[in-house]
């Protein structure tokens, strides 16, 4: 079996470091080299060496290329291209210098800080916008794809320093023709994060994503995800039968056009939940720009640096020198 080094050194692709592992594929960030010195940044997926002949797990992998090959929206990780070296499985992705939603809000706890509601509200807009497009996407036949994400999670969102908010990870969504988790027999996603219908497995479809989605908005408000419990099965329980708390409850500056938003989009029953992502992206978008200018990609790329002590190129600044007295600095 050859090593992720190897692949990438025969693509003329130089390993710079792991970034993370998942289920399936460990991601790496690589320099990719060509002609004329020319030299560009990306993501390598990789498909887990123990996993390489399993026919089912490649067929996985492969579906999920397909899957988002299409998918160009400044809101969703691009694809570049599928490979295979030896019987083993790469994919080129587009490279976010930044951090991903979990670190976002482990930072702040670091810090001791709340997260802004309109900064919050923001990035869960743009999350809307690209499941918008991979929601309504079709083939070149015009048939609607029916993508579903099916693992909205934190993890799942990248937080570019640029400001860009990006959705990644469509490794188990499922689409016409590409189903790969029988539905009935498998939780989709991450079991704090699942919908109450993957949570009882039944059928989901992408307002699946949107109840995902208003947790993860949730957990931006309060930094803890309040269906997360001491296991899987007694988070599907909270997911299932936990009272939806009012969140102004629990955080005061929640006002009561928000809190709809989010009450709205924790419907137990679907057909009381948002139906589309557009819908609870207009909603979102209402509440930060009616009545006052809102928060941009420029003005998160602003909020990044400053929470990353960053400068404007993205760097990490120099720690500042110590201070001298007068006294001590005529000596």
């Amino acid at each position: 079996m050859v090593s992720a080094k190897q692949i990438l050194s025969e693509l003329n692709y130089e390993l710079t470091r792991k970034i993370s592992e998942g289920g399936m594929g460990i991601v790496y960030e690589a320099v990719q080299r060509g002609a004329g010195n020319f030299r560009k940044v990306v993501a390598i997926k990789v498909i887990r060496e123990e996993y390489s002949n399993i026919p089912e797990f490649q067929k996985n992998f492969i579906g999920e290329a397909r899957l988002v090959a299409d998918l160009i929206h400044t809101n969703i990780v691009q694809t570049y291209h599928l490979g295979q070296i030896s019987g083993q499985y790469f994919m080129t992705m587009e490279y976010v210098r930044g951090v991903n939603l979990e670190q976002f809000i482990h930072r702040h706890t670091e810090l001791q800080r709340t997260i802004p509601v309109e900064i919050a509200a923001f990035i869960v807009s743009r999350i809307c916008r690209g499941m918008t497009y991979a929601h309504q996407k079709t083939d070149a036949e015009g048939r609607l794809l029916g993508i579903v994400h099916r693992d909205v999670n934190p993890k799942n969102v990248m937080l570019a320093f640029e400001g860009d908010v990006k959705l990644t990870d469509f490794g188990i969504a499922k689409a016409l023709d590409l189903m790969y988790n029988e539905e009935g027999k498998v939780v989709p996603g991450k079991d704090e994060y699942v919908s109450p219908e993957g949570a009882s497995l039944g059928v989901t479809d992408a307002r699946s994503d949107l109840f995902s989605l208003g947790i993860v908005l949730t957990e931006l408000l309060l930094r803890k995800n309040i269906f997360c419990g001491p296991s899987r099965l007694e988070s599907r329980g909270l997911i299932l039968e936990m009272p939806i708390p009012v969140f102004s409850q629990l955080r005061p500056d929640v006002d009561p056009k928000l809190e709809a938003i989010i009450q709205k989009s924790l419907q137990r029953d679907r057909a009381l939940r948002y139906q589309t992502a557009f819908e609870m992206m207009t909603d979102l978008e209402l509440y930060l720009y009616s009545d006052r200018y809102g928060p941009t990609n420029e003005k998160l790329a602003v909020y990044l640096r400053d929470l990353y002590n960053l400068d404007h190129l993205g760097h990490t600044k120099p720690a500042p020198l110590p201070r001298v007295s007068t006294l001590e600095s005529q000596r």
